[in-house]
C-alpha cells in the first residue's frame, strides 16, 4: 500500500476527532461560554448541516480542479476551521468555525476515496478504501477519547488547536506524498440528479437520516447523561467514549460482512435492535453496568447500519455514484443535525437528560418501518414487471426469440 494512502487517513482521522469530540465536551464548551448544554448542541447540529449542505456542493466544485489540489483545499478549509473554533471570543464564532470545518467533511471522504482507489492496482482497490476509512474508525477509538480527556485537564481549545494540528500534517501528507492526477471530466448535473428520482435511493437516504439520527439522539447528550443521571465522574467519559468506538468497530465489520450477502435482513436486525437498546436506554441510563452497556450497543448496532445503507444508496443511484455518496455522507449528518435538535428540545423542556433516548428509539423505529416499506416495494417490482411482461412464447420457439435479443 503507498504511504499516500497515510496521508489520507491522516486527515479522515483529524475530521473524524473533530466531528465526534465535541459531544464529550459540550458541558465544558457550554460554562465557558455560559449557554446551557441545549443551546451547545447546536455546535453538533451546525457541524452536521455544514456537511450535509457542503458534501455535494464542494464534490461539484472539486471537479474544476485536479483531485489532489481538491483535497488539499479541503484540508485548509478543516484546519481554518478548528483554529477559528479553537481561538473563538464568542460562542456564534465557535459555531461559524464548526461550520467551516464542516464544508471539509463529506467531500474529503468522497474525492479521498476515489483517489486511493486510483493509487492502486485494481484487485486491491476495496483495502485501499477501506485502509483510508480506518482513520475515521480509530478516530472513534483513540482520538475522540483522548481529545476529550485533553480538553477536559487542559482546557477544551487545546483539543481544537490539536485538532488543527493534525490538519496540517494531513495538509503535508497529501502535498507530498499524494501524486498529480488529471482533473475529472466535468459533471452532468441533470444526470447525476436524475437518479434521485428512484423511490428507493430516496427510502434509503431517508432511512441513513432517521436511523443514524437515533444513535445521535443519545450519544450527543452522553457526558451530561452520564454524569448528572447515571452518576460517572467526568473523567469517565473519555472511556464511555472508546466503549461508544469500540462499538462503531464491530458494528461497521459486522454490517459491512453481512451487507452483500443478507442487506435487508441486516438492516432490519440493526434497526430493531437500536430502538429497543434506545428505548430501555431510558431506565437503563441509571444504572452504570447497564449504561456502559447500553453505549457499546448504540454504537455497535447504529454503525452496522452503515455498510448496508451506504451499499443499498449506491446500488439503486445508478449512473451517479460519486454524487450519490457524498449526498448519503450529508444523509448522515442530517440525522445527527436532527437528533440533537430535538434532542434539546426535549432536554430544554424539563424531561430530563435520559429524554433524547426516547427520541433515538422512535427515530430508530422510523427507520425500521421505512426499511420494511423499502423492501416490500423491492419485492412487488419484479412481480408487477412479470404481470405487464408480455405473454412467454412456447418452449420450442423460446431459443429462437431469445437470439434475436
Amino acid at each position: 500500500m503507498p504511504l499516500a494512502l497515510l496521508a489520507l487517513a491522516i486527515g479522515a482521522f483529524g475530521i473524524g476527532t473533530t466531528e465526534f469530540v465535541i459531544m464529550g465536551l459540550l458541558p465544558d464548551v457550554a460554562a465557558d461560554f455560559g449557554v446551557s448544554v441545549p443551546t451547545a448542541g447546536f455546535l453538533v447540529t451546525g457541524y452536521a448541516l455544514g456537511v450535509m449542505f457542503g458534501a455535494p456542493l464542494m464534490t461539484v466544485l472539486g471537479t474544476k480542479i485536479s483531485r489532489k489540489n481538491m483535497l488539499m483545499l479541503l484540508m485548509g478549509l478543516f484546519i481554518v476551521g478548528n483554529v477559528i473554533s479553537a481561538l473563538a471570543p464568542v460562542f456564534a464564532v465557535m459555531l461559524i468555525g464548526r461550520v467551516v470545518a464542516s464544508l471539509a467533511h463529506g467531500a474529503f471522504f468522497g474525492i479521498g476515496s476515489v483517489v486511493a482507489a486510483e493509487l492502486v492496482a485494481p484487485e486491491k482497490k476495496a483495502g485501499a478504501i477501506s485502509m483510508m476509512f480506518t482513520g475515521l474508525t480509530v478516530a472513534n477509538v483513540v482520538g475522540v477519547p483522548l481529545g476529550t480527556f485533553v480538553g477536559q485537564s487542559a482546557g477544551w481549545r487545546t483539543t481544537f488547536f490539536i485538532v488543527a494540528a493534525l490538519g496540517v500534517v494531513g495538509l503535508a501528507g497529501i502535498a507530498k506524498l499524494v501524486p498529480d492526477m488529471p482533473k475529472p471530466e466535468g459533471v452532468r448535473l441533470r444526470h447525476e440528479v436524475a437518479a434521485f428520482k428512484n423511490v428507493q435511493v430516496l427510502l434509503a437516504m431517508a432511512m441513513t437520516v432517521l436511523g443514524f439520527g437515533g444513535v445521535f439522539a443519545a450519544i450527543t447528550y452522553i457526558a451530561p447523561m452520564m454524569t448528572d443521571v447515571t452518576g460517572y465522574a467526568e473523567s469517565s467519559v473519555t472511556w464511555l467514549l472508546v466503549l461508544f468506538g469500540l462499538g462503531m468497530v464491530v458494528g461497521n465489520l459486522t454490517g459491512g460482512k453481512f451487507a452483500d450477502r443478507k442487506l435487508m435482513p441486516m438492516l432490519f436486525t440493526a434497526l430493531g435492535g437500536l430502538a429497543v437498546v434506545l428505548a430501555l436506554f431510558t431506565a437503563g441510563a441509571h444504572n452504570k453496568v447497564t449504561a456502559a452497556v447500553a453505549v457499546f450497543l448504540i454504537g455497535a448496532l447504529g454503525f452496522a447500519t452503515v455498510p448496508p445503507l451506504q451499499k443499498r444508496v449506491l446500488d439503486h443511484a445508478h449512473g451517479a455514484p460519486t454524487l450519490a455518496s457524498a449526498v448519503n455522507i450529508g444523509a448522515f449528518n442530517l440525522g445527527n443535525a436532527l437528533s440533537a435538535w430535538l434532542g434539546g428540545i426535549v432536554i430544554a423542556a424539563g424531561f430530563g437528560y435520559t429524554s433524547p433516548n426516547w427520541v433515538g428509539a422512535v427515530l430508530a423505529a422510523a427507520a425500521l418501518v421505512l426499511a420494511v416499506v423499502s423492501s416490500a416495494l423491492e419485492r412487488r417490482a419484479p412481480a408487477r414487471h412479470a404481470a405487464t411482461a408480455p405473454t412467454r412464447v412456447p418452449a420450442a420457439a423460446e431459443h429462437p426469440v431469445a437470439a434475436h435479443h
